[in-house]
């Protein structure tokens, strides 16, 4: 029975990878439609794809909250050596039918593409990527997210043509 249960794991590994692979050459698809209200307020990154930025981050966070322009105002959060660690910024839409592709801009001229490529039905959970396959971000409403979802935030991206051995989780310290 164990070694079943081991064939079975490695033949669904080279299976997800194969997916992957073939994934990586296709557009990225997003959710089809992103409904901004619901999508408002904090966020837990769960786990990402670490930028240098977040060297040394725990307890991250981002909030998203609408501005009186029509644009979005993102607050990053994350705790550095025990000391609070913002960057803000703005995203827009870029894709009105959807509402589910975001540039976001933290320091002028540069931005990025944030894609949401999976969401909760009830706004519980999400998944945003860069078209490109090099950013990734699994987030929740709560600072940990059951195994079960995570799992399949993992299989979607995979799916999608993100390579998910990158993918390293957050830690929130409880109190």
């Amino acid at each position: 029975m164990k070694k079943e249960i081991i064939a079975t794991t490695a033949l669904a590994g080279i299976g997800i990878a194969a997916l992957a692979l073939a994934a990586r050459n296709e557009p990225l698809e997003t959710v089809d439609h992103l409904e901004l209200d619901k999508y408002m307020g904090i966020w837990y990154e769960i786990a990402s794809f670490p930028k240098c930025s977040q060297k040394d981050c725990t307890c991250t966070t981002v909030e998203y909250s609408l501005r009186d322009d029509g644009k979005i105002a993102v607050k990053n959060s994350c705790m550095v050596d025990g000391k609070p660690k913002i960057t803000e910024g703005k995203a827009s839409i870029t894709n009105k039918k959807t509402n589910a592709r975001l540039n976001v801009q933290f320091s002028w001229p540069f931005s990025g593409r944030h894609w949401i490529i999976a969401l909760a039905a009830d706004y519980s959970y999400a998944a945003v990527g860069h078209p490109n396959r090099k950013y990734l971000v699994i987030l929740g409403r709560k600072p940990v997210m059951d195994s079960m979802t995570y799992n399949h935030l993992v299989l979607v991206a995979a799916g999608k043509g993100f390579d998910i051995r990158n993918l390293v989780k957050t830690t929130h310290e409880t109190v």
